[in-house]
């Protein structure tokens, strides 16, 4: 008895994919990225809902100018998570304050510091040193002898280098809210 290929996988590749899959998809692909949570995201959706302007990149703007994410973005921390580490564990100074909370909202004329403090010098001189071959976005600036970050503005959405669709994400939250 010998089985045809493919003949079992036809019947599920052959199948519509469901709106509702694709806007979940979208939806699960910028949690994972950020790394928040469900709540967290519709936290986000609803906020964006609120403000003026297209709902979909107000909702990325907000994402982008997370601690972590800034951080991240600035090469000092390697990844997402590891820039959330550094935020928790204090080695962040956001406008002369130490800063443990990673969800926290950066503006516009924020400079983000290195604690003056040994351990916190090393762990971030050494990512700092590995991410230089990656590219700072053009919102932010990076002074590599004083080590300090600067937040010039609020990122514009053709910047973003996130291949997803945010309005599939935004409809995916109208069905739930």
């Amino acid at each position: 008895p010998q089985l045809k290929s493919g003949s079992a996988n036809q019947s599920t590749s052959n199948k519509k994919i469901s709106q509702y899959r694709i806007r979940l998809e979208e939806k699960q692909k910028l949690r994972f990225h950020y790394g928040i949570t469900e709540r967290q995201l519709l936290n986000y959706v609803r906020i964006a809902r609120k403000a003026k302007g297209s709902t979909g990149e107000i909702l990325l703007q907000l994402l982008e100018m997370r601690l972590d994410n800034i951080i991240f973005r600035l090469g000092m921390a390697p990844t997402i998570p590891g820039a959330r580490q550094l935020v928790n564990h204090k080695h962040i100074i956001v406008n002369h304050r130490i800063v443990d909370i990673p969800s926290y909202r950066c503006k516009p004329q924020d400079f983000i510091t290195i604690k003056n403090r040994q351990k916190s010098q090393d762990i971030i001189t050494k990512n700092i040193d590995f991410n230089q071959k990656y590219k700072i976005p053009n919102h932010l600036t990076y002074n590599s002898l004083e080590k300090k970050g600067f937040v010039n503005q609020i990122l514009d959405r053709k910047l973003i280098g996130l291949k997803i669709n945010e309005l599939l994400v935004v409809e995916y939250y109208s069905r739930q809210a």
